[in-house]
């Protein structure tokens, strides 16, 4: 029997996640997170989107070997907001179109309604609201990209910067000091602890 009956907006696992109830994860086996992270709702991340192994990687049971078909990887106090959606990048590998893993940091905020296939993201970034993230693309650490920025596909954003744009291009740098704008621990604490909302 569980501990607490089931209710309110959002189911918190063992390691401190907060999911909400209403978010869309596909193929949840092939999606890791790191713990501490809030997934609210109508946010989607499509774990089922994974390059296919080799027989070699499955068990004498016939299902994947643990860790060996991750298709997204989030870490520790991260914030994916309403309507956002993390699929990892696709491309052609020796004639054969597969998906590659995305594998996002600490302390990353993605945007409402912001779509990201990025290949890696570093972390403490910041996307903001209706970002579109091209395919295999690498973000560096302490990143900050505007709202209804287009980073185009393969592209690299070096650690520190600012980017807008539609292509994205670098605007400016985040100032010194200015990382701690990037903690979301204090976010984390907001979700999911008090029945009364704040209209939105």
């Amino acid at each position: 029997m569980s501990r607490r009956p089931p209710k309110g907006e959002y189911i918190e696992t063992d390691t401190g996640n907060k999911v909400a109830r209403k978010a869309n994860l596909v193929g949840t086996q092939n999606i890791m997170l790191g713990g501490k992270t809030v997934i609210q709702p109508e946010a989607m991340i499509r774990g089922d989107l994974t390059r296919l192994n080799p027989p070699s990687s499955t068990s004498s049971s016939g299902a994947a070997a643990p860790g060996s078909n991750t298709a997204v990887s989030i870490g520790r106090y991260c914030f994916l907001d309403r309507g956002c959606c993390l699929r990892p990048p696709s491309r052609m590998y020796r004639g054969t179109f597969t998906y590659l893993p995305l594998r996002m940091g600490d302390h990353v905020y993605v945007g409402p309604g912001s779509v990201v296939q990025a290949a890696s993201i570093g972390s403490h970034v910041h996307i903001g609201k209706g970002v579109v993230i091209g395919e295999m693309t690498i973000i560096k650490d302490y990143t900050r990209i505007l709202d209804g920025t287009v980073v185009p596909p393969h592209m690299v954003i070096p650690s520190f910067s600012i980017v807008a744009g539609r292509p994205a291009r670098v605007i400016g740098e985040v100032p010194e000091g200015g990382h701690e704008a990037f903690e979301l621990r204090e976010l984390y604490k907001t979700v999911g602890n008090n029945p009364q909302r704040a209209p939105v």
